[in-house]
């Protein structure tokens, strides 16, 4: 019979402790969860408020590129998007050129609720840098694991 493998205990508390994907997915969701009260009014959540402003362009954008933006795969992309799209918040068409590609564009109903959210992430954002010893930093250091190129002038929709 062999002995089934344990992990001390110490270990536990040295993860628990140094763990950079925990500390990440840690303060992800403590940001979620302000961002999702300060939005709240507008009746939005966070993340659906970072979905309308990746929307926010003067041309209706592919999915792929949404999904890559936000860091997310299509599925997930997908599923955010149907209750966007019940409230005519967002709109989903084919694109003239490749019927094989869907596009995503705000609604009036949308960029007018956006604009209505935007001065609640304004305070809240402000708030948060101001807490923040070097936020610059860490923008930069999040952008470096994230693998998403930071944005430029010309690249930004």
């Amino acid at each position: 019979m062999t002995a089934t493998p344990t992990v001390p205990f110490e270990t536990t508390l040295q993860v628990r402790d140094t763990c950079l994907c925990l500390h990440a997915q840690r303060a992800a969701r403590a940001l979620a969860r302000r961002f999702d009260e300060a939005l709240r009014p507008s009746g939005l959540t966070n993340g659906q408020f970072s979905l309308l402003m990746a929307l926010n362009g003067p041309q209706p954008m592919p999915m792929g590129r949404i999904a890559a933006l936000l860091g997310a795969d299509r599925t997930t992309l997908t599923a955010a998007l149907k209750p966007l799209v019940r409230q005519a918040l967002a709109e989903i068409s084919s694109d003239p050129e490749d019927s094989r590609i869907r596009r995503v564009a705000l609604t009036a109903d949308g960029r007018a609720r956006l604009a209505g959210a935007l001065p609640l992430w304004v305070a809240t954002h402000a708030a948060l840098e101001a807490e923040l010893e070097d936020s610059e930093r860490l923008r930069r250091d999040l952008l470096s694991l994230s693998a998403f190129p930071s944005p430029s002038p010309e690249t930004t929709p």
